[in-house]
């Protein structure tokens, strides 16, 4: 007893995080996905915009097949190109569930084709479409620039510099590139909207929590997947609605044409 008494007990400080209020609500815990559920539901309006963008572009004698093999490139280009380049299994090999995401899109635009004209009518509907399609993109490219700071060793700095940005941004843009006899015609006039924004989200992701940036953050990863997927929306909604929409490459090309 008289041991006991000399014992001093420490004490037990409560670490607190100040900004924990970032991710420590409904909405924020949607746009990161913090459930399978939630990640399902985006990934059926993620891919029913590919879908869209497939069934809008592709011929009118196009086959069924085309159109199908065309929409799963669309939705896993970069999931695609990135896990080849690490050495690992591509999502659509890898995940089932993006399968059947498309499977279901694929057959509304194959049998419902009038949604289409809902999209382009409704306010509301390519609001929740574009919403759900960045909630996505951000992930895969959160998602890709982890995997890949975590895969390929450091060379020059103590972390990988070049290798996780260029992986995280052909993550969140590959499928431009898709079928890839395209080669670099995609960006022949210029980085499009989803290719500069995911170059700029690998980027400040990566760097973030690779220096001592995030030194002292709690919950680091979450917080800077959620700075990049609110910015993805930011840029996705403004362009979805023609309220800053940068020219198009045909037009760039028509005003070099005209001066």
């Amino acid at each position: 007893k008289k041991l006991l008494k000399n014992i001093k007990k420490d004490k037990i400080e409560e670490v607190t995080d100040p900004t924990a209020w970032l991710i420590d609500n409904s909405i924020s815990q949607f746009i990161i996905l913090h459930t399978f559920e939630i990640k399902f539901m985006c990934l059926l309006g993620y891919t029913y915009f590919a879908g869209y963008k497939v069934f809008s572009y592709a011929p009118a004698t196009a086959s069924t097949a085309y159109k199908f093999v065309n929409q799963v490139l669309m939705s896993t280009g970069g999931g695609i190109l990135v896990p080849i380049f690490l050495n690992g299994t591509p999502v659509p090999l890898a995940y089932d569930y993006y399968i059947i995401a498309i499977l279901i899109t694929f057959g509304i635009h194959h049998y419902c084709p009038v949604m289409r004209d809902v999209y382009k009518l409704s306010s509301v509907f390519k609001f929740v479409i574009t919403v759900s399609y960045e909630i996505i993109r951000a992930g895969v490219v959160c998602t890709m620039t982890a995997a890949a700071a975590k895969k390929i060793p450091p060379s020059m700095v103590s972390f990988p510099l070049f290798g996780p940005i260029i992986c995280g941004c052909i993550g969140g843009c590959g499928a431009a590139f898709f079928p890839l006899n395209k080669g670099l015609e995609p960006i022949k006039d210029g980085l499009a909207s989803p290719m500069f924004t995911a170059l700029l989200g690998a980027a400040g992701y990566h760097i973030y929590l690779s220096t001592s940036l995030s030194e002292g953050c709690m919950n680091a990863p979450k917080k800077a997947h959620l700075h990049v997927v609110s910015f993805f929306i930011l840029v996705g909604v403004l362009n979805a609605f023609g309220l800053n929409i940068p020219r198009t490459k045909k037009e760039v090309s028509v005003a070099k044409k005209e001066s």
